[in-house]
């Protein structure tokens, strides 16, 4: 008898129905966008140093990783695994020149990982902007990863309001292609990621986008990036200085309350 039923047993574990296991969740990654330091907040999207260097504290003691944005996109290209738990990326828009004075020495203080989108025509140009030399020490440090931003940075939204599609075209073949041209140019390495100015895409820019050769593009949406977002429109929540303390924590956990971007 125990023999007989053992052998039933048996018969069952081979013939059961094995249980459908769950997807595994890939964890959601924040993408943290900066755009300009000082001492004060001169205007909306100024973070003053002593709040930037309470982030990056805040990640250190609380067991964050920061990855390079680079990271994040070789898993989405399947050339990498998943990142590790509480990963997090920074970005910083537009190449301020308090990139160079006051986010560098933070940077190298805390040897993490940054990826600056730059729109070219304000380089060596505009007084509020960073020359070629201070990107190219960026470069140097090994923590700085320089990606576009456009040509000038154009409102495209308006821009296809005011002209005929062809020039419309035209406009935005300039602006993806001719950044990424002077990039490679001037700094060396491979350009092939965007970061659309003002958050404002669609899916014709997207496709224009892919067909100048970017492999990624990002937006100004505010969730952390996961698995079942476009490679092409991956989210980045935009801070202000008021994102300090809990709020800080909140965006980190995916808790945040939804914001009106006013770019």
């Amino acid at each position: 008898m125990t023999r007989f039923l053992a052998s039933i047993a048996l018969l069952f574990l081979l013939v059961a129905p094995v249980a459908a296991q769950p997807p595994v969740q890939q964890p959601g990654v924040p993408i943290l966008l900066y755009h300009r330091f000082g001492p004060t907040v001169a205007d909306g999207m100024t973070i003053t140093t002593p709040v930037f260097e309470s982030h990056l504290k805040y990640l250190k003691e609380n067991g964050y990783t920061v990855i390079p944005l680079r990271r994040l996109i070789d898993w989405y290209q399947k050339k990498a695994p998943a990142p590790p738990a509480k990963s997090v990326v920074i970005v910083e828009d537009d190449a301020h020149k308090t990139v160079y004075t006051d986010m560098l020495p933070l940077v190298k203080k805390y040897r993490v990982p940054v990826t600056v989108f730059v729109y070219p025509s304000a380089i060596s140009n505009a007084s509020y902007a960073m020359t070629w030399d201070q990107l190219r020490e960026l470069k140097k440090s090994g923590l700085f990863d320089i990606q576009s931003h456009t040509y000038w940075h154009p409102n495209f939204k308006r821009e296809k309001r005011k002209l005929p599609p062809a020039e419309f075209t035209k406009l935005v073949d300039t602006q993806l292609k001719k950044s990424k041209d002077k990039l490679e140019k001037e700094l060396g390495g491979k350009v092939d990621m965007l970061a659309w100015p003002f958050g404002l895409y669609d899916d014709y820019l997207l496709g224009r986008a892919a067909a100048a050769g970017y492999i990624a593009s990002f937006t100004i949406e505010r969730h952390h990036a996961g698995a079942n977002d476009s490679i092409m429109k991956l989210p980045r929540y935009l801070l202000i200085n008021a994102d300090q303390g809990t709020a800080f924590a909140r965006i980190l956990a995916g808790t945040a309350p939804k914001r009106n971007i006013v770019y």
